[in-house]
């Protein structure tokens, strides 16, 4: 999800809540709340 937020920034409309359906997620997720998904941390890319 993390690259599609980047490649989403200009769209009308985007549906990137897939992660909230995860009983897991990676150490370093995106965080979302109700304005939506922020940026990831800089330790997600490595």
């Amino acid at each position: 999800m993390a690259p599609a937020t980047l490649v989403a920034q200009g769209a009308a409309y985007v549906d990137l809540d897939g992660p909230l359906l995860l009983s897991e997620d990676r150490d370093t997720p995106l965080f979302y709340n109700d304005a939506g998904v922020h940026p990831p941390e800089a330790a997600l890319w490595g």
